[in-house]
């Protein structure tokens, strides 16, 4: 089990790495966009939201690669992972199989660290 969480953890923070660094540093041009994601991607552009994104990709990324914070890291790209997945589902679903590989394993170093969450949840 511990050999599957390093892959999925080191394939996942690859891919975070690969989408920031490319889309941070502008290093491949973005395809041209018609309709429904033309607009969704004008609207994030209007309060420049992907910036941010991004750079939360970067560090979760980097987290995932050093083995570090792993478990915040989880948790604080879910909301990215569904967005993703939404709108992929919604408008492009061309593009929906990385973010459904992003959100399964997610959702499995999420299980494996689930010891680390259950303060969270403690009644106090």
């Amino acid at each position: 089990m511990k050999i599957a969480m390093i892959i999925i953890r080191s394939l996942i923070g690859l891919l975070l790495l690969f989408s920031s660094v490319t889309y941070l540093f502008k290093l491949m041009p973005m395809p041209a966009q018609t309709g429904a994601a033309k607009v969704y991607n004008d609207g994030l552009a209007v309060v420049n939201l992907m910036f941010y994104v991004e750079i939360i990709e970067l560090l979760c990324g980097l987290a995932f690669i050093t083995g570090r914070f792993v478990t915040l890291a989880a948790i604080l790209l879910l909301p990215v992972i569904f967005n993703i997945i939404l709108f992929h589902g919604v408008v492009m679903p061309s593009g929906l199989g990385p973010g459904v590989f992003l959100l399964l394993g997610d959702l499995f170093l999420i299980y494996y660290y689930r010891k680390n969450y259950t303060s969270l949840f403690a009644v106090k």
